[in-house]
């Protein structure tokens, strides 16, 4: 039996909606096939595991989780991963994971910082790679990559807080460029935070500002016309690619926000109850299968696989996607590598229970682990013991 490792939380404006996320996905993993262990980072980056970790009443007062969790560190030991006992007098080991399951969301995490721990320590992980975390955090960089690519993006500008400070007129020129309305957001946040729509020039100012206090650098998109916001998730690794049904997003705001996506009340037939997440697993504000014609979902199919690609993701990655109806064009918004309910409600329609997406994607990293155990990262040979560079470097200086 696979003990399989749930990491989540994190320094990160989204940490109580990883705790949701993760608390939810352990209530349906298999465990005739996996033994879970839950890790949780706290807000000030120390790590806890423990039973109690699996329910969500733990959550209900942060302060109290080194009373029902020991603090932990994660590292390699011999040929076993090891969580180890931070703490006091007698260190030992706490317990032993196989295969790593990062459920985290924002900076700090899901933006490639744990995947590259986990790299370093070289054990298997669900999710998209150390550089596919990297590119799907960052906004302006995955629109330069798709863009680069061919899939098909809308027009923005970008600008770091210092440019802004240092020429404002500048930055506001760019932005007037690309018309009224515009959408702004912080570059490296996700779940809707810190963005807003300036309709004109008297709102972009408070815009900007309300940006800047989550991040340096700061994304400004044009808004799509006739739009229709939708999503689709694709499963797979690049080499394999399974594309959900599409989603169509339900709000009464300009865009999804952060409470449609995670204080609605919605469940419906596409809903999940999980045993110890004390009520219905949402469908984020979704209309599942979304009502748009043959055409518009052919091209969304193969831009969701394209832009998958092209950012080297892996794991269940759900794409945003802004849709042109009168003039059936689709534009790819940005991508949510390790999605809120890792999207599984776009896949229970189409006939795959949560409980088997997360198998597969467990499978997948596996898989990815084993095939990537093949390849030559290191040399037989030592040039260091025949190597003397003390007086090679004398002689440079002199």
């Amino acid at each position: 039996m696979l003990k399989i490792g749930v990491i989540f939380g994190g320094e990160s404006v989204e940490h109580e909606v990883s705790v949701i996320t993760a608390v939810q996905a352990m209530s349906f993993m298999d465990t005739d096939k996996y033994e879970i262990v839950p890790i949780y980072i706290s807000k000030d980056r120390n790590w806890y595991t423990g039973e109690a970790l699996r329910d969500m009443k733990t959550y209900k007062d942060l302060n109290n989780i080194g009373k029902v969790a020991k603090e932990v560190v994660l590292t390699k030991s011999g040929e076993d991963y090891v969580l180890l006992k931070k703490n006091g007098l007698f260190k030992g080991v706490v317990n032993t994971i196989d295969v790593a399951f990062p459920i985290v969301h924002g900076k700090g995490v899901e933006d490639g910082s744990l995947a590259g721990y986990l790299e370093t320590l070289g054990i298997p992980y669900v999710g998209p790679s150390m550089l596919g975390a990297s590119i799907g955090q960052d906004k302006v960089v995955q629109k330069q990559v798709m863009g680069a690519s061919g899939v098909p993006i809308v027009n923005y500008t970008w600008f770091y807080d210092y440019e802004y400070a240092e020429d404002e007129d500048k930055v506001l020129k760019s932005i007037k460029e690309l018309g009224y309305p515009v959408i702004v957001k912080p570059a490296n946040l996700g779940s809707s935070v810190g963005i807003t729509v300036a309709h004109n020039e008297s709102e972009i100012k408070e815009s900007i500002e309300e940006a800047i206090k989550y991040d340096k650098k700061i994304i400004v998109e044009e808004m799509v016309k006739n739009l229709l916001e939708v999503d689709c998730a694709v499963l797979g690794n690049g080499e394999t690619m399974e594309t959900s049904l599409i989603g169509e997003m339900i709000t009464d705001n300009d865009f999804l926000t952060f409470e449609d996506k995670y204080l609605g009340s919605s469940g419906g037939k596409n809903g999940a109850k999980g045993p110890k997440t004390g009520g219905v697993i949402s469908t984020g504000g979704f209309k599942i299968p979304a009502d748009i014609d043959k055409e518009i979902e052919e091209k969304i199919y193969k831009a969701a696989k394209d832009a998958f690609r092209c950012m080297e993701l892996k794991g269940v990655t759900r794409f945003d996607f802004l849709v042109d109806t009168k003039a059936k064009k689709v534009y790819v918004n940005e991508p949510n590598t390790i999605p809120g309910c890792l999207a599984f409600f776009f896949y229970v329609p189409k006939g795959k229970k949560y409980t088997k997406l997360l198998d597969e994607m467990i499978t997948l990293a596996v898989k990815d682990y084993k095939n990537a155990k093949k390849k030559v990262t290191s040399f037989e040979s030592n040039v260091l013991s025949t190597y003397d560079g003390s007086s090679g470097a004398k002689a440079k200086m002199q």
